[in-house]
């Protein structure tokens, strides 16, 4: 078995990879580079995800993979990022540096500065010489790249070198390469040691491996309000008073998984104090707390949420609102169910004078 398939606390290596750039707001879209017969049968996680993801066969070598794989990228694609798979635990903060770092440079990698004094020996093991160790970087990916620079640089590859990582094509035509601080949590799994290594990273404290948390949100209905759920306009002769665009689903679900984690509620993130939260986009808000989420260590597993309202019927526009909820939160729409219930002519929701959304969200250590 490919070692990027083996299982790290049940999920595969490729899987965790993957999920931790569909988090990533700044990333809209993916190419995997496969083995064939991988590419033959895909994993359901490569072919159903909350972003767009093509699939190519890789070649002999990595410097082929990628050049297959940039193939694909989309023409109006301002920076790539390259990933080796087998690094389960880049972090969005990683992600995020070395991003803004080729905006700036033109090309970057994640990089850990050595802390250990630095040999050089020859063939019969025997030391030839101590290297400063203030210059030895020990190289990571991601690796960023502005297109032009990547796309220049796999153009004029000497078929004959060959290139251990993307920033070595770039050195080798002449383009500066920025060092960013990488993260020694940022294993490549590569030994059966390693996998134990990642096991024991990823071994839950007690009580975490699983974590869930609830939301509830109330709004009244008005004249002169466009009325939204999950991110979705639905045409009705009101809408729901509120800050923002005071869309209700949006709003239980962000406290539901911001409860999961003690992470506060939805009040604390994005006050209703504050102006510039007035008329906010509240799947943008979602999409913030499932940031928060990941940042804490966790990936949403599932949400399951109620709207219950009298009127309108919302049974038109439920798929909608799951595709909505399951991009904000970097998950397939098969993780997140909508139902609609009435009030029973009960209260003020069965009156038609307010919509109310409960909300649950079960949360998995990453």
């Amino acid at each position: 078995m490919p070692k990027q398939l083996l299982p790290l606390a049940g999920r595969p290596i490729l899987q965790r990879s993957l999920e931790a750039f569909l988090r990533h707001p700044r990333i809209t879209d993916i190419v995997v580079a496969l083995p064939a017969e991988l590419l033959a049968v895909p994993p359901a996680y490569l072919v159903s995800a909350a972003k767009p993801i093509a699939l190519v066969e890789g070649g002999g070598r990595r410097q082929d993979s990628v050049a297959l794989a940039f193939a694909r990228v989309p023409a109006d694609a301002e920076v790539v990022v390259v990933h080796d798979a087998a690094r389960p635990f880049v972090s969005d903060s990683l992600i995020t540096r070395t991003l803004d770092a080729a905006v700036v440079d033109g090309a970057a990698i994640a990089a850990v500065a050595a802390t250990d004094t630095v040999k050089r020996g020859n063939d019969q093991r025997l030391i030839v010489g101590t290297v400063p160790r203030g210059e030895i970087f020990l190289a990571q990916t991601p690796q960023a790249f502005r297109t032009g620079v990547l796309r220049t640089a796999l153009t004029r590859a000497d078929g004959a070198f060959y290139a251990t990582d993307e920033a070595a094509l770039v050195e080798r035509g002449g383009h500066p390469v920025r060092l960013v601080e990488g993260d020694p949590r940022n294993v490549k799994i590569t030994t059966a040691a390693d996998v134990e290594l990642a096991e024991r990273l990823l071994a839950p404290a007690a009580g975490s491996v699983a974590r869930i948390g609830a939301g509830y949100d109330l709004h009244r209905l008005i004249a002169g309000r466009r009325l939204v759920l999950g991110g979705v306009g639905i045409p009705f002769e009101k809408g729901l008073a509120g800050h923002s665009d005071a869309d209700a689903v949006c709003h239980a679900l962000t406290d539901a998984v911001l409860g999961a984690v003690a992470a506060g509620d939805i009040g604390r993130h994005f006050p209703d104090t504050e102006a510039r939260w007035k008329d906010a986009d509240s799947l943008a808000l979602l999409a913030r707390a499932a940031e928060i989420v990941a940042d804490a260590g966790f990936v949403v597993g599932n949400v399951d949420v109620v709207v219950i309202a009298e009127r309108p019927r919302l049974a038109p526009h439920v798929d909608a609102m799951r595709a909505n909820l399951a991009t904000a939160l970097a998950v397939t729409p098969g993780q997140v169910s909508v139902k609609g219930k009435t009030n029973e002519g009960v209260g003020s929701i069965g009156a038609g004078e307010s919509i109310a959304v409960h909300a649950v969200a079960l949360l998995v250590r990453r």
